[in-house]
C-alpha cells in the first residue's frame, strides 16, 4: 500500500477539497479516493486486497441477504447521520429474522463538488458504525454523478447473515392469542430528521434512536426461541409495520393506545405538526410477536438489554379475515389504525 501512495502528486486535500467527476472514473484519483478515504476508515484484510469482490468465509445453515438505500436528508441530524443510518438499517433488516449479521457491502452514489470533509465524517459514522457492531464493511463500490444531478450522497448496503438453528421468524407465522410488544418509544428518527430539516429548536432536542438491533435479537432469541415475528418500524411506522404483519399472517390485531410509549417531545412536535406518532419511522426499535405464554419471558430478556428497556406490551393478535389493526384509545374508545396512505415523511432515511 505505501509503494501506491508514493505514486500520488500529492494527499488528497480532505479538508477543503470537494468530489469531483474523476473520483468516479475508474482511474488514478479514484483509487487515491478509495485508498486515502475509504480504505483508512474501513480498513480490514478483505478490503486491503482490492479485488472486485469479497471472498468470505460463511457457516453452514440458513443465509439471510438484505439491501437497503439511504437517501436522508439533511445528510446530518441529532442523533446521527447518513453513514451510521447506512450501516444500522441493513443490520436490522438482516436481524429481523432472527439471524446474526456477518458481512456488509456498501455503495456510494456522490455528486460532483461534495466537500471531502462531509464525505470523511460520514464514511468515519459508517466505521465506527460498523466496528460498533462488529460487521465489517467487506466489499463495496462508488460512483461519481455531475453537479446538480445528485443530492451530496446517497449510500446503499447490502448485509449478509446467517439464521441460528431452531429459529423460524417470518411475518406470516403471527397467530391469534400471540402477544404483541414493542422495544421502546416511537417516532424519535423522523421527528429528529424533520426537526433538523425544518429548523425547529425545542428546549429538550430530539435525537435519532438509530442504532444497530441485532444484539438486543440474539438475547430475545436465546431467551424464546420460538419469537413468531419480528419488525423493525422505520417507514411508515408502527402502524405500517402491524398492518403488513396482520396482512401476511391473516390475523388482526387490537392495541392499547395508553401501552405505546411516545416520549413527551416527540408527542408535542407530531401535535404542533399535524402529525400522528404511529406513523412516524423509527430505526433502533423493533416490534416481536410471539405465543401469549412466552410474553413474560420475553419482555424480561428485552428489558435487560440497553436498547430494550422501554420494552412493553402493547396487544394482542386477534382472528379477523379482514386483517384489521384497531386500538383501544385512552378514552375507552376504539380506532382503526390504518396503513399509511402516501408519503408522510419523505427521505427520512
Amino acid at each position: 500500500m505505501s509503494s501506491r501512495r508514493e505514486a500520488y502528486a500529492r494527499k488528497l486535500d480532505l479538508a477543503r477539497g470537494c468530489v469531483e467527476i474523476g473520483h468516479g472514473g475508474g482511474g488514478r484519483a479514484m483509487a487515491q479516493l478509495i485508498e486515502e478515504l475509504f480504505l483508512a476508515a474501513f480498513d480490514n484484510d478483505w478490503l486491503r486486497a482490492q479485488d472486485d469482490c469479497a471472498r468470505l468465509t460463511v457457516p453452514t445453515g440458513r443465509l439471510v441477504m438484505a439491501t437497503d438505500s439511504h437517501v436522508v436528508s439533511p445528510l446530518f441530524f441529532p442523533g446521527g447521520d447518513i453513514g451510521c443510518l447506512s450501516v444500522h438499517g441493513t443490520l436490522n433488516d438482516v436481524a429481523m429474522a432472527g439471524a446474526r449479521p456477518l458481512y456488509l457491502a456498501a455503495g456510494f452514489i456522490l455528486e460532483e463538488g461534495f466537500p471531502l470533509a462531509d464525505l470523511k465524517r460520514i464514511v468515519e459514522s459508517m466505521a465506527r458504525a460498523a466496528r460498533d457492531a462488529e460487521v465489517p464493511i467487506v466489499t463495496g463500490d462508488t460512483k461519481v454523478v455531475e453537479r446538480g444531478k445528485g443530492d451530496g450522497v446517497f449510500i446503499t448496503t447490502t448485509g449478509i447473515g446467517v439464521i441460528p438453528a431452531g429459529v423460524d421468524i417470518s411475518a406470516n407465522r403471527a397467530r391469534p392469542g400471540d402477544a404483541v410488544l414493542l422495544s421502546g418509544s416511537l417516532g424519535e428518527h423522523g421527528m429528529a430528521v424533520l426537526a433538523q430539516r425544518e429548523n425547529l429548536s425545542f428546549d429538550a432536542p430530539i435525537e435519532s434512536d438509530s442504532a444497530a438491533l441485532h444484539g438486543l435479537v440474539a438475547t430475545m432469541v436465546t431467551a424464546v426461541p420460538d419469537i413468531h415475528c419480528l419488525r423493525d418500524p422505520t417507514r411508515g411506522g408502527l402502524s405500517s409495520a402491524l398492518n403488513e404483519i396482520a396482512r401476511q399472517s391473516g390475523v388482526g390485531m387490537r392495541l392499547r393506545e395508553a401501552a405505546i410509549p411516545v416520549k413527551e417531545p416527540v408527542r408535542a412536535l407530531c401535535e404542533f405538526l399535524g402529525l400522528d406518532p404511529l406513523y412516524v419511522a423509527n430505526e433502533g426499535k423493533l416490534l416481536a410477536i410471539c405465543p401469549a405464554e412466552a410474553a413474560d419471558t420475553l419482555l424480561a430478556a428485552m428489558r435487560a438489554h440497553p436498547l430494550g428497556r422501554e420494552a412493553t406490551l402493547i396487544g394482542e393478535v386477534v382472528a379477523d379475515p379482514h386483517g384489521f389493526v384497531e386500538m383501544e384509545t385512552v378514552f375507552g374508545g376504539r380506532r382503526l389504525v390504518d396503513w399509511l396512505s402516501g408519503e408522510q415523511l419523505p427521505r427520512i432515511c
